[in-house]
């Protein structure tokens, strides 16, 4: 509801909230989505199963939303740093975000998997080898 409740405001050039306007700039980027988000009953009604071959771009959207987040207050200390880096070398902020977004996944799915709090050191450190790629 959120992400279809932001683009529709874009498209009335109705104002945002700061969040929304965060939100925004990562539908902007991505233009696939931006049918996903023309109906929120349709948006919740889809299923994005693994074997469709299309990630859910909500799911995708709301982790830019979380790594922007992050970064703002850089939580956990030293992911602003290593995001920075990284958006310098690959010389696309949106990029960097992928590269972030995947070590975010994994770091996640090793809380869930192993049933312990999420390491944000481990975060860091996976940006921080993909820097160096």
């Amino acid at each position: 509801r959120f992400f279809c409740g932001t683009w529709s405001k874009h498209r009335a050039l109705a104002p945002l909230t700061p969040l929304e306007a965060i939100a925004l700039d990562w539908i902007l980027e991505h233009p696939e989505y931006h049918t996903d988000l023309e109906s929120v009953d349709d948006a919740l009604a889809a299923q994005y199963p693994p074997e469709g071959g299309r990630g859910n771009p909500f799911l995708h959207l709301s982790m830019h939303l979380s790594i922007s987040e992050q970064i703002s207050i850089d939580q956990p200390p030293g992911i602003r740093a290593a995001y920075q880096a990284l958006a310098q070398q690959r010389d696309s902020l949106h990029d960097a975000a992928h590269d972030v977004m995947d070590c975010l996944g994994e770091m996640l799915w090793r809380a869930q998997r192993d049933r312990m709090p999420p390491d944000g050191d481990a975060y860091i450190e996976c940006v921080r080898r993909r820097t160096r790629r």
